[in-house]
């Protein structure tokens, strides 16, 4: 396993770009019309982009192949809570929801799990995301409560929370961040692209499309986010790049409101700022 150095200003200005990125890839699948079909669209992309680096790539060592199979498992879990939230919710609900909480429910699994301590402001940070979080769950006068998206939104956390512990993981073996991330990824598409055919045509899915384009767009945003927070974590402590990473609960939420027009407006963009502050407050 590689040490960590120390959250520098470069690695930290990278991750707030691959937040970003997070961002507009997750809103470029809200907003297509058959979001399973935008989605494994975004995977494959990513697939195909990775396919020629095998040639080039080291074979993963048994001991990574499992941290690979663990992932790729719990990452098709995670696509697909999340195509489901962005069908039942808006993404400045959905978004937040699920990023914010998935930094509480590291912190309070390793309290109560790993034997981890819980600082004072550890925990009034929780309180905080809580607080952000149900802000955005608890509806308006006059709508209905969204269980449907709060749920799905929640079953998404706790597989992103899965997968930051596991990749941080991978990332830190011996063989590397590349040719961790280069396997994963050009693996990830095959198996979400397994589950797609499975629910859609071949026809419908294979057919040129708005979905497509889209798709390949968000594939290669997707791939350039993932990438920087696997090389990030295997040289930095993951949790403050865990936690960096999710400013992109903010980009979501000004996404949301000024170009989506879901009309959560400033209500999205404050109770991401609040869940923000809880999250600065488990790390920092």
């Amino acid at each position: 396993m590689r040490g960590a150095l120390p959250l520098s200003l470069s690695i930290t200005l990278l991750v707030l770009l691959a937040a970003l990125l997070h961002a507009v890839w997750n809103a470029l699948v809200k907003s297509g019309a058959d979001r399973l079909s935008t989605m494994a669209h975004v995977t494959g992309g990513g697939s195909l982009a990775m396919a020629p680096l095998f040639f080039f790539t080291p074979f993963p060592s048994l001991a990574m192949w499992k941290v690979i199979g663990l992932s790729l498992v719990v990452h098709l879990g995670y696509k697909l809570f999340l195509v489901k939230s962005y069908s039942h919710g808006a993404l400045g609900q959905v978004y937040p929801l699920a990023r914010g909480l998935a930094p509480a429910i590291v912190t309070i699994v390793g309290f109560t799990l790993l034997g981890e301590e819980l600082s004072a402001h550890a925990t009034l940070g929780i309180a905080i995301i809580i607080a952000g979080i149900l802000s955005l769950a608890i509806p308006r006068r006059g709508e209905k409560f969204n269980h449907r998206g709060v749920f799905y939104a929640m079953g998404t956390s706790l597989f992103i929370a899965s997968y930051t512990l596991n990749d941080g993981l991978g990332g830190r073996m011996e063989q590397g961040p590349n040719v961790y991330a280069i396997w994963l990824l050009g693996l990830d598409g095959v198996l979400f692209w397994v589950v797609a055919l499975w629910r859609r045509p071949a026809a419908a899915l294979l057919r040129p499309s708005r979905a497509m384009l889209t798709g390949a767009l968000g594939g290669v945003l997707s791939i350039g986010a993932y990438w920087i927070i696997i090389w990030a974590m295997s040289i930095s402590p993951m949790g403050p790049v865990a936690t960096l990473r999710e400013t992109s609960v903010v980009f979501a939420a000004l996404i949301s409101g000024l170009i989506l027009k879901e009309g959560l407006g400033w209500r999205a963009v404050f109770a991401a700022l609040v869940v923000m502050t809880g999250i600065m407050m488990l790390e920092f």
